[in-house]
């Protein structure tokens, strides 16, 4: 689900769970760390 926001705010949850949070991090996430965390909720 894509909910909107405003002030760079980027963050991916899987099933309630930060997976990533670009204003704590202040980087963009990779693809590959954010593909390994959500299998591992599965």
């Amino acid at each position: 689900m894509l909910i909107p926001s405003s002030g760079g705010a980027f963050e991916i949850r899987a099933n309630g769970k930060l997976l990533h949070s670009k204003l704590d991090t202040g980087d963009w996430p990779d693809f590959d760390d954010v593909v390994k965390s959500i299998k591992k909720i599965k």
